[in-house]
């Protein structure tokens, strides 16, 4: 495992990281989700990304029961929650990013997660009714507490990360450190161009998520959706829709058997392909992954042997295949 520096903060992840997102709680079950996580923490994996939304809390749960029984060092580890979205009720401030939302949430992530602190908090989407300067500052007061280490945002505008940067400058509160946006080979935009002044300044890291496109790139959505896959998962009708039922799609579709024509070339797998081309971005600090079988998270982690085999060559194929098709 190769481990990268979040931004320009102090901390180290694994270059490769596993999320809860989808399967925990919903999809998959404890015993396979211990599975899961021992396998990534013994590949080197030390940063497991989870949610309050995901799976209404219960993803965090199965998570943190794992944690508990686990041994590990609580040093050896990072394991992130997520603000916004809220578990359950639909109440005034129950959801969003208002001071009371931010400390509750906290407060039960820790809980269910059965830890003392969380290395990264993010915020899981802006919330243009609250002020920024009071997201902020909770975010402050939970680190200054030492219940959160570092905190981020996820799938926030440049614009907005840089309004919370010059409230922190104002105040002299502790500034967001990383940011977790949606990146791979059809959706590069954001993170290739709209975030590129703030890998510079103030030093933004980035720990992406959906490599795989939901599973788009791994070619098994290419005849239809199969029984046992993530998009055939109840409750899961949504992400089938922005999936296979947006314009363009059947582009993308023809493009993933090209691209994996060209990874069968370089001796790797569709997927494994597809994660590495993440990798090579200098920009991004983690590339989480998700999986429902150890046989796939396995798969996956050769992505880190495929990063060599992604020549100048090749990665201009990749573009101009992928390119006018992305996001």
């Amino acid at each position: 495992m190769h481990y990268r520096q979040l931004g320009k903060s102090g901390l180290k992840v694994s270059a490769l990281s596993f999320g809860a997102w989808v399967t925990f709680g919903k999809q998959i079950g404890d015993p396979v989700a211990r599975q899961l996580l021992h396998t990534a923490y013994d590949a080197g994996i030390n940063f497991f990304d989870n949610a309050e939304a995901y799976a209404d809390g219960q993803a965090e749960v199965v998570m943190g029961a794992i944690l508990k029984k686990s041994g590990w060092r609580r040093s050896s580890y990072l394991v992130s929650s997520k603000v916004f979205f809220g578990t359950v009720g639909d109440r005034p401030n129950e959801d969003g990013l208002s001071r009371k939302h931010v400390v509750e949430a906290c407060h039960d992530a820790l809980r269910r997660l059965q830890v003392d602190y969380l290395d990264l908090y993010y915020c899981h989407r802006p919330d243009p009714t609250v002020p920024i300067g009071e997201t902020c500052r909770a975010m402050h007061d939970l680190i200054v507490q030492g219940k959160v280490l570092y905190w981020g945002t996820s799938e926030w505008s440049a614009a907005q990360i840089e309004a919370a940067h010059a409230v922190c400058d104002r105040l002299g509160l502790h500034h967001p450190v990383v940011e977790q946006p949606q990146y791979n080979l059809f959706h590069r935009q954001r993170v290739e161009k709209e975030y590129a002044p703030l890998y510079r300044s103030p030093g933004l890291g980035t720990t992406i998520w959906s490599p795989l496109a939901s599973g788009l790139l791994t070619g098994k959505y290419n005849k239809g959706v199969p029984e046992g896959t993530r998009l055939s998962t109840p409750g899961l009708e949504w992400l089938q829709d922005e999936l296979l039922k947006k314009p363009g799609v059947e582009g993308k579709l023809a493009a993933i058997s090209r691209i994996a024509a060209i990874a069968k070339g370089v001796g790797t797998t569709l997927p494994c392909l597809a994660i590495a081309w993440c990798l090579k971005n200098p920009n991004v600090s983690t590339v989480i992954l998700g999986a429902s079988k150890v046989e796939q998270l396995s798969e996956n982690l050769g992505a880190l042997d495929a990063v060599e085999k992604l020549t100048p060559q090749v990665m201009r194929e990749l573009d101009t295949i992928s390119g006018p098709l992305a996001d």
